[in-house]
């Protein structure tokens, strides 16, 4: 062993904060996590860093468009979706699952089939598709000429395009067609139903999450046992005291441990004491961080595209070009958790949020945590949460 595979800092694992941690990578793998005093065979070398610098598990994304001027709605090759992986991978996302949005049968059909190469290459940990059975009420940045009726067949079509990599699917619960038809269809491909951008009200929204309920738990398959709801508060019915929408099934779903609601938690989506006050009620297994991060992710203003409609970004929020709906995010994963940890929310359940969380929705136990036998992800930060150092399958991610 090298002091080259010993990584020395604040290490933060789903159970606390080790100040003088170290993590002993071995390859691929993690060999060992601890005070950095009791690292097996010798201490490393030198004393430990006292610049607050963070050891944080690699994280992982379950909801994301693009980044680096690339857009997987748009990725017409591999390269082109591989720019804006190696976007959100130099700034610590190394699980990323690559996000389409509303499109033409077959323009879907065709962005699954290349993303479903990528997966197998071990490039990005699934596909989402967000769409097309959405509510046009409720569309946001999806294009409503292109919304359709739900359809069993095409998704058991995509479903079977990607190769087993399919990992959600957003539907919108108001559809009765994507409770039963959409849904089942779904389970029996190995994805999860994500429900969302929705006009529904509660009886709708609680028929669909006992309906996807009794799928998952009657299934077998390699995901959680928990549908996800796709970013909760955006692309749905506010709630209302007097016309409350879905959100108040969906809170109440997470609390009871039969969801997990994903949260923009960007400051732009999401104002930074909302989440605060979300994870206060539902807990950090509840909720997963995402960024729905579209292709100026790390990019400058201007101009851009997601899927069929134009978008512009000014002052960093991507808005349609034509109308008000915002149209992605422009935040990197771990941006997010630096602007939840700055609105209350404790480190160490942020982080957890943004990696372990979300590999348990993959039904993935080799990522996600700073932990003895999983692969070697991890990034180190300085103490304001920006990153140093990226490493990557044991392998070092130029920042």
């Amino acid at each position: 062993m090298t002091s080259e595979s010993v990584v020395r800092g604040r290490v933060v694992t789903p159970r606390g904060v080790i100040d003088d941690g170290a993590v002993v990578l071995e390859g691929a793998t993690i060999r060992w996590v601890g005070p950095a005093a009791e690292v097996p065979g010798a201490p490393p070398s030198g004393p430990p860093a006292d610049d607050g610098r963070l050891v944080l598990p690699g994280l992982v994304d379950l909801h994301c468009h693009g980044g680096g001027g690339a857009s997987f709605p748009d990725a017409e090759t591999p390269g082109d979706a591989l720019r804006a992986v190696h976007e959100h991978r130099r700034h610590g996302t190394t699980s990323l699952v690559a996000s389409l949005v509303t499109a033409a049968p077959e323009t879907l059909r065709s962005r699954v089939a290349l993303l479903a190469g990528l997966a197998d290459a071990g490039e990005i940990a699934g596909v989402h598709l967000e769409g097309p059975f959405l509510s046009v009420v409720r569309c946001g940045a999806q294009d409503p000429a292109l919304i359709i009726e739900p359809d069993p067949a095409l998704t058991t079509q995509l479903l079977e395009l990607g190769g087993g990599h399919v990992v959600t699917m957003t539907v919108a619960p108001e559809h009765a067609g994507n409770r039963d038809g959409v849904a089942a269809a779904l389970v029996a491909g190995g994805a999860l139903p994500s429900w969302g951008h929705t006009d529904a009200g509660p009886g709708d929204t609680r028929a669909a999450l006992e309906a996807g309920a009794a799928l998952l738990g009657a299934a077998d398959g390699p995901r959680s046992a928990r549908a996800t709801v796709t970013h909760l508060f955006n692309g749905m019915h506010p709630l209302h005291h007097r016309d409350p929408g879905p959100i108040g099934e969906f809170l109440a779903a997470a609390r009871r441990g039969d969801a997990v609601v994903e949260l923009i938690a960007d400051g732009t989506h999401l104002h930074p004491e909302l989440v605060r006050e979300v994870y206060e009620l539902v807990g950090r297994d509840g909720i997963v961080l995402v960024t729905d991060a579209m292709a100026a992710a790390g990019m400058p203003d201007g101009a851009y595209r997601l899927g069929s409609q134009d978008v512009t970004v000014a002052g960093g929020v991507a808005r349609l070009t034509v109308g008000e709906s915002i149209a992605g995010g422009t935040a990197h994963l771990l941006d997010v958790v630096r602007t939840t940890v700055a609105g209350g929310v404790p480190l160490v359940d942020a982080v957890y949020m943004a990696s372990t969380g979300p590999a348990r929705v993959l039904g993935d136990a080799g990522v996600g945590a700073l932990e003895a036998g999983r692969r070697a992800d991890l990034i180190v930060t300085d103490a304001g949460l920006r990153p140093l150092r990226v490493v990557r399958h044991g392998q070092e991610v130029t920042v």
